[in-house]
């Protein structure tokens, strides 16, 4: 474990694409298992604290669900008052991480995420770099362009950018040293155009601005298994979570969640 690590969770999200008019964080994937309870699993062992960042109307049942985890200070939670994107969830969770060397950022839906995969990242992340997980993919919804030792750009498909087949996608996992972040990030919003599609300033190109125009040093850690890029966005990958957690727990879990909600076992 590094405790000089903190993991950020952004989870402001309604859900409104899987239907159910909840966070995806708190979808359940099994009897009592959320994918809450399946990022916490693989998060802790690494990381000296939690950081969830959570809507207005799902922080009351989030809290709730998290009890225990909170309960020790293991956790704590913050609201997005407005949906402005995942860097707004980020950096208005500031005050919360900036005490840590790091932060690791994960997407609320990414319940095929391996504890390898977590902590190898951890191991791997130097000081104020940037270190990103990345895995090549048939068909990248986001993809990832290194050009030597930088990162060059992030092209999105949901702002109507061309992702090349077997293009690096990311695993939503990304470390950052928390030296001048903050302020790195209101550097670029003051020159940061807003996506073509969504109107938005998205998180993910700031990622290029800090490894190119801010000099941070890159690390990749490559990924083998593609799968572990799907998120939970629509029902089929909802199944297709739920069969690998079946799958896993058939097989003793290795790897991943094998145990009820609060199991103090480690992942192997």
């Amino acid at each position: 474990m590094s405790e000089r690590v903190c993991a950020v969770i952004p989870a402001a999200g309604r859900g409104t694409r899987l239907g159910f008019g909840i966070p995806k964080i708190m979808v359940e994937i099994a009897d009592g298992v959320t994918v809450w309870h399946l990022l916490h699993r693989r998060l802790r062992p690494q990381v000296g604290h939690v950081h969830v960042v959570m809507s207005p109307e799902g922080e009351a049942p989030f809290r709730e669900l998290a009890a225990p985890e909170i309960a020790t200070g293991a956790v704590s939670v913050s609201v997005q008052d407005e949906p402005t994107g995942m860097g707004g969830a980020i950096f208005g969770a500031a005050p919360h991480w900036e005490p840590y060397d790091a932060i690791l950022v994960v997407w609320g839906d990414q319940a095929n995420l391996s504890p390898a995969t977590v902590r190898r990242v951890v191991a791997a992340h130097r000081e104020a770099g940037l270190t990103i997980p990345l895995v090549p993919m048939a068909d990248p919804y986001v993809e990832y362009e290194i050009a030597g030792p930088t990162l060059a750009a992030v092209r999105q498909s949901r702002e109507g950018d061309e992702c090349r087949p077997g293009g690096l996608s990311d695993v939503g996992v990304f470390c950052l040293g928390t030296d001048g972040l903050l302020e790195a990030w209101t550097r670029y919003l003051g020159e940061a155009a807003p996506g073509a599609v969504t109107g938005e300033v998205n998180f993910l190109p700031f990622l290029p601005y800090l490894s190119r125009d801010a000099g941070r040093p890159l690390t990749v850690v490559p990924v083998d298994d593609p799968d572990e890029a799907r998120g939970v966005n629509t029902q089929a990958d909802l199944d297709f979570a739920r069969q690998a957690f079946l799958r896993d727990t058939e097989a003793g879990g290795l790897g991943r969640y094998a145990g009820p909600p609060g199991d103090a076992g480690d992942d192997q």
